[in-house]
């Protein structure tokens, strides 16, 4: 048996459609109409991951991401929101501190909607390259404890802010792409996903929250830690 996705939306259409094409995909396909049936079948059934649309009656995508990332039960749950409309840097980005994992905006075709699903489960179920604590410029970063501390000072990041910090820490001083961080950090496969926009907002949240000069962005080019 194949990966358990939760699919949740209030359209019935999509949702067949959605179901249908990841069961002929491999995967374990559970549905549910809105955000409140999903939390109870998020803690009863344990999915692998959870595909919610942003806009539900009741308990909404986001709301519903907050939720299950505050349970012990449903927090190592990766998320990715479904979004009708265009979304706002700042809409993405509050949604990413919520503890989404990823967005797409519909309508999506099939085969981006199951690259993005596969980008996500190995991003969960790879194992850090870094083991050891990394200790520059007044940053203290803990792989284990997945902990960062900036001047002594605990600095809560998203898991995809955590592993771009660690990825510019190994590689201080290299100028870094967007495609390679693509690829290295969200595992995305370039020839299905290519969208520089996704780096940017995370390293521009990231830069705010550990100091925006440690991280040069270098124009035409990507994007280094300042050793």
């Amino acid at each position: 048996m194949g990966k358990r996705i939760l699919v949740l939306d209030d359209s019935q259409e999509l949702l067949a459609a959605v179901k249908n094409f990841l069961t002929q995909n491999g995967f374990s396909v559970v549905a549910g109409k809105d955000g409140s049936e999903g939390r109870l079948l998020a803690q009863e059934g344990a999915p692998d991951l959870v595909l919610a649309d942003a806009d539900m009656p009741g308990l909404d995508g986001h709301s519903l991401c907050r939720v299950l990332k505050k349970d012990p039960k449903t927090r190592s749950i990766p998320v990715i929101i479904m979004s009708g409309t265009m979304m706002e840097e700042k809409d993405i980005v509050a949604g990413l501190e919520g503890g989404a994992d990823d967005y797409i905006l519909k309508p999506f075709p099939m085969k981006v909607l199951l690259a993005r699903i596969h980008a996500v489960l190995r991003r969960f179920d790879a194992v850090p390259a870094v083991a050891q604590k990394l200790k520059t410029r007044g940053i203290t970063l803990d792989p284990g404890a997945r902990e960062v501390k900036v001047g002594g000072k605990a600095v809560p990041l998203t898991r995809k802010e955590f592993d771009l910090l660690a990825l510019f820490i190994e590689k201080a001083g290299r100028v870094l792409t967007p495609s390679f961080l693509l690829e290295a950090v969200w595992g995305y496969d370039l020839a299905d996903y290519n969208d520089p926009h996704t780096v940017e907002t995370h390293i521009s949240r990231l830069r705010k929250k550990i100091g925006a000069e440690r991280i040069e962005n270098v124009p035409g080019c990507g994007y280094k830690f300042v050793p």
